[in-house]
């Protein structure tokens, strides 16, 4: 049978295919509806995990206890993990041990467009790339398959256009996969210097391995037609190429680390002209070019974005397409929601005056016009330790007009330890958490501080004020950030206060309120002085429409936080939205 899926739910049903145990994530853009739909699946235990670190330790765990096991991520989130993932190269595995990573070229939803291929080459560790959803679901059973062959974990790498894409998958029945009985191994899974360095040993065999049986696997392949001109690729770029070159020579590569060497040398050797065809960095290239064998690649294309099939026209064939411009549109920069509670936090640091070190999560949105209240981000949980940076080289009294902004469930990711650096080196940076009961950025995905688990179960709920005040903060306020007086004066203390402190702002993410009904407000055209003083929120109700300053009724959830900075009392309740 097959079904339509996406790249994201192919992976898995692979993974369930392939009788997985054990699946764990930390959210994040494009990795997370793999384990959403693991989910669905009784037989695999899956979890959100604090972070990507703490998830593929689990994972690993589950792996030395003989499950086969996976665990998913997007780029930067390997980045988190990779103090794990080095050093599980060098013990290997029981269980098969799955490892996904989604890049993310054209930075859809991405502070960088990091290439992941590198980790693969770093840590020595094999890395997949499926070219479609079909590809998805098989090469996350080969990927087992070769995780036990070689002892190894085994890096899958998806970029955006496979895992939110759909085509069509073969469905079949699920392995039964027994646990792999348990033997204590000091030599293997202890990695003291006098273990490891024997471990490296191996690591190097393993690799020199799988280097010359790469040529073999089913997953690399060349198709050969005309051989004047050939192509070398592997995941998306692929269909680019087929779409465009249908009667080319296409050495297609399911294993992009380590490469086919043989094969691709004899590839060459059978083409007058090869092109390498690879979004981001030139990862491919330079190897097969340091083989002295000679190739094209980045001299015509791009290390930025994603590729498309006209650009492969006209880089290559060199043909004028004679592409339109594209129609110049008005802009709509992201904006906070409608009724956010971050809007209120950030309309009340601009009115103080106050700077602010910031996070990844909705929160960011808060850094564009016109509340215009980030100074900084850079990375999940920087804020705090940026604050305590920027308070160790300017001195105490500068950071009384700044504060580091932090969501509740970047905080348990990373943000932790930040707080307690600045409580360990005697910082005086407050705190602001900005706790929305979700993971909101990435689609409201469960943390350890909403109580819920990912398979919707009642939990353990983290308690934010007794961490922080377990850490060594003494000063822990809760406010509501509709309740603004409350708010501003919060801040105004605890940023003045010779200490660390944390203002937990909490109110839950607008969205997430099902009840349907809202009390909506309207705008009073007679007491209306056309200030302006409404827009200056960035709410995206309040609009000014043939001169006149109104609010739209489709949109405005009730938060009143216009009212509040009305001076006329021209907004009003209007009544309730059903």
């Amino acid at each position: 049978m097959k079904k339509l899926m996406l790249g994201n739910e192919a992976v898995a049903r692979g993974a369930y295919e392939a009788g997985v145990k054990v699946a764990t994530a930390y959210p994040g853009t494009p990795s997370t509806e793999i384990t959403e739909f693991i989910a669905k699946y009784e037989t695999m235990y899956a979890q959100w995990s604090p972070n990507e670190k703490v998830a593929l330790e689990v994972a690993i765990g589950a792996s030395v206890g003989g499950a086969r096991s996976i665990t998913s991520m997007k780029h930067v989130g390997l980045n988190v993990a990779a103090d794990p993932l080095f050093t599980v190269s060098y013990t290997g595995v029981n269980g098969g041990l799955v490892i996904m990573v989604a890049d993310d070229p054209g930075m859809h939803s991405s502070q960088n467009e990091q290439d992941s291929r590198y980790y693969a080459r770093a840590a020595h560790i094999p890395m997949l790339e499926p070219a479609d959803s079909q590809e998805a679901k098989d090469y996350i059973k080969e990927a087992f398959t070769l995780s036990e062959k070689y002892d190894t974990p085994i890096l899958v790498r998806l970029t955006t256009r496979i895992s939110h894409s759909q085509s069509l998958v073969e469905i079949q029945d699920p392995q039964e996969v027994e646990l792999k009985p348990y033997e204590k191994d000091v030599m293997k899974y202890v990695m003291m210097p006098g273990m490891a360095i024997k471990r490296h040993v191996i690591v190097e065999e393993r690799m020199k391995k799988m280097t010359m049986d790469a040529s073999s696997m089913s997953i690399n392949r060349a198709d050969y037609k005309d051989l004047s001109m050939g192509f070398i690729t592997s995941g998306i770029p692929y269909q680019y190429v087929k779409e465009v070159f249908p009667d080319a020579s296409v050495l297609k590569l399911g294993m992009v680390h380590p490469l086919p060497k043989d094969l691709i040398q004899e590839f060459c050797s059978k083409v007058d002209k090869v092109y390498i065809i690879e979004e981001l960095e030139p990862i491919i290239e330079e190897q097969i070019k340091s083989w002295g064998l000679d190739v094209e690649g980045k001299d015509l294309l791009t290390v930025q974005g994603e590729y498309s099939a006209n650009m492969l026209v006209e880089r290559i064939k060199k043909e004028d397409l004679q592409l339109k411009t594209p129609e110049v549109l008005p802009q709509r920069p992201p904006v906070l929601c409608a009724g956010c509670p971050h809007r209120s936090v950030y309309y009340r640091l601009k009115k103080l005056g106050k700077h602010a070190t910031g996070d990844i999560g909705c929160y960011t949105l808060g850094a564009l016009d016109p509340l215009k209240g980030l100074d900084t981000c850079v990375d999940m949980g920087a804020s705090i330790g940026m604050l305590h940076g920027i308070e160790k080289a300017r001195g105490s009294d500068f950071i009384k007009d700044w504060v580091s902004i932090i969501g509740d469930s970047t905080f348990v990711h990373s943000g932790i330890t930040g707080l307690v650096d600045v409580v360990y080196n005697q910082g005086c940076s407050t705190v602001m958490i900005l706790d929305n009961s979700t993971t909101g950025m990435t689609g409201h995905q469960e943390n350890p501080a909403t109580g819920v688990t990912l398979k919707g179960e009642n939990t353990n709920q983290l308690d934010l004020v007794k961490l922080c005040e377990s850490v060594g903060i003494r000063r822990v306020r809760t406010v509501n950030p509709f309740r603004y007086k409350e708010l501003e004066e919060a801040i105004s203390e605890e940023t003045q206060i010779a200490e660390p402190s944390v203002i937990i702002v909490k109110a839950p993410c607008q969205l997430l309120d099902k009840s349907g009904s809202f009390v909506q407000n309207y705008i009073d055209e007679e007491k209306c002085k056309d200030c302006g003083m409404c827009l200056k929120l960035g709410c995206p109700a309040i609009k000014k429409h043939n001169g006149v300053m109104m609010i739209d009724d489709t949109l405005c959830v009730g938060c009143n936080l216009c009212v509040g900075v009305c001076k006329f009392q021209a907004i009003r309740k209007v009544g309730t939205r059903s």
